[in-house]
């Protein structure tokens, strides 16, 4: 699924990039924000072609919301399909993203998945791992190439309270003692410039209480918090 709001730069390449995908059974979902852009009217250009795909099925709900997240949540409970996806409107998946998800889930069965990521910058591109690590961090985690059972994901709908609801969710489904796997394989392409990567002593603060918040919310050590500072301070030296 793909949730947007005012993205008309970018949801052609976002949606061309699922429907091109080597994987034949594919539900898509788009929900849209209420743009007030050419947004719904681009992805709309796309529905008879995506739909006349043997195995493909293209649907598009446009209607106010709480944000990303709350739409992220809606998606979830209009799926009919056993994972789910969740691909923004400015990232674009690569072409076996979804093969590679949906065998993975068929061997594994699989309660969240991550790949790797190939985040793009203004300076260059680098591969971010997908990975676990002896500590549980953001670190590795990488929502943009991440694949949920729709199962876990309406057992443990986004909190809505701040922009790392993402990885609230992984947290809470990771301390729950689901089955959780990282494959360090490129899974997806994630645009630097969003708002989890807003440039600001401000912003970088804002991400270290949220993200300390959510370490706290679940019992885990204050060590986090001094890992997060660490992090967040290469994050804005290298960017």
């Amino acid at each position: 699924m793909t949730v947007a709001l005012n993205s008309e730069k970018t949801i052609a390449r976002t949606i061309e990039s699922v429907m091109n995908q080597s994987y034949e059974n594919i539900e898509y979902i788009v929900i849209d924000g209420a743009s007030s852009d050419n947004t719904v009217s681009i992805a709309n250009s796309y529905l008879e072609k995506f739909n006349a795909i043997p195995g493909r099925n293209m649907k598009i709900i446009s209607e106010p919301d709480k944000g990303m997240y709350d739409a992220l949540n809606k998606g979830a409970r209009l799926a009919h399909g056993e994972i789910i996806g969740q691909i923004n409107a400015d990232d674009y998946y690569e072409p076996d993203a979804v093969q590679t998800m949906a065998e993975l889930y068929e061997r594994e069965h699989y309660d969240l998945a991550w790949g790797s990521i190939n985040v793009i910058t203004k300076n260059g591109n680098m591969i971010k791992h997908a990975r676990r690590g002896l500590l549980w961090t953001t670190s590795h985690w990488c929502h943009p190439a991440a694949f949920a059972s729709r199962k876990i994901l309406l057992e443990y709908p986004y909190p809505l309270i701040n922009s790392h609801d993402d990885f609230d969710f992984a947290t809470h489904v990771y301390l729950d003692g689901k089955k959780i796997m990282p494959v360090d394989k490129v899974i997806s392409n994630f645009t630097f410039g969003g708002m989890s990567t807003q440039k600001s002593f401000r912003e970088a603060k804002k991400r270290l209480d949220e993200i300390y918040g959510i370490y706290k919310k679940y019992g885990m050590s204050k060590f986090y918090y001094l890992h997060r500072l660490i992090f967040e301070t290469v994050k804005y030296i290298l960017t």
